[in-house]
């Protein structure tokens, strides 16, 4: 059912370097008509690393692996794109409609097309307040069953952290720092939580991937996570009032669930000035570039 772009297929068949790319970020995590002009960036991003980008979505019920550019715009533009999971995914394709992809349906689609390594910015976790909602993103269960390994800025600092690595843990799923020895916190640098393994080249990360292909580990996720320069990083005082107001105007106006996350991400990027959505995009196109030269390496 697949539709793979041509400059996709090609490079699948040839044994070059393809880098999967979310378009849930395109569609509701960034604001028009800024939001094409950026996903643009992101798979020119990957191109400067050397590889080929191919942005995952559906299209009037095609699963596309690559997007052209009207298929691009569409997604970017259309006001009845649908934010679509794994679970969900087999409804819209049925129903013919579009739907942007998130970092579980992404995944799961990448690795249908045989596309191994993922960038994105931040991936979903344990929500805050689980023990009662039992709320958790299906991002965890997807890094379980789907072999992709994922470029990403650790998970949304707006989740329960220590209990999303746990989560990890217990998954089987390897979480690697890229140059560091702390957990980012997507806007932050470091979250503050140690992680045990530190990888510092694409050419180690190869390394470990063709390790896994041997060992036959490689059936499950495998997190990359390449934080933000200090320097980048939103002020982490700002970043802890954005959190805690947001939090408070979240539980004022009775959102719950998979809602929490879109309402908190638009708080924090309209509250912050600004400062919040730069971060983001920087991260976006950072974790491209790292992915592509991962790629790379992993043909090489």
């Amino acid at each position: 059912m697949l539709t793979v772009l041509p400059e996709v297929a090609e490079a699948l068949a040839a044994g070059q370097p393809v880098v999967a790319l979310e378009s849930t970020i395109v569609s509701h995590g960034l604001p028009r008509p800024d939001n094409l002009r950026i996903a643009r960036e992101i798979e020119q991003a990957v191109r400067r690393g050397g590889a080929v980008p191919a942005t995952i979505a559906v299209v009037e019920g095609r699963p596309r692996i690559g997007l052209d550019d009207a298929a691009l715009t569409q997604i970017a533009t259309r006001d009845d794109v649908v934010k679509v999971s794994t679970r969900e995914l087999a409804v819209l394709v049925a129903r013919g409609g579009t739907g942007a992809t998130t970092v579980a349906a992404t995944s799961h689609l990448a690795a249908l097309a045989g596309i191994e390594l993922f960038a994105t910015g931040g991936l979903g976790g344990v929500h805050r307040g689980a023990r009662t909602t039992w709320d958790e993103s299906a991002d965890l269960q997807s890094l379980a069953t789907t072999g992709v390994a994922v470029v990403c800025a650790g998970v949304k600092s707006i989740l329960d952290v220590p209990a999303t690595l746990e989560r990890l843990e217990t998954l089987g799923v390897p979480v690697l720092g890229y140059c560091t020895d702390d957990f980012p916190g997507f806007y932050l640098s470091d979250s503050g939580h140690r992680l045990d393994w530190r990888v510092d080249s694409p050419e180690e990360v190869a390394e470990v991937l063709a390790s896994r292909r041997a060992l036959g580990t490689d059936d499950r996720g495998l997190v990359l996570a390449n934080p933000l320069p200090p320097g980048d990083q939103v002020d982490p005082v700002l970043h802890e009032r954005l959190l805690r107001n947001g939090l408070r105007a979240a539980e004022e106006a009775h959102v719950s669930g998979k809602d929490v996350t879109p309402f908190l991400l638009d708080f924090f990027h309209r509250e912050s000035g600004g400062a919040t959505l730069t971060a983001n995009v920087t991260i976006v196109l950072r974790n491209a570039e790292l992915a592509a030269r991962v790629a790379v390496a992993d043909r090489a």
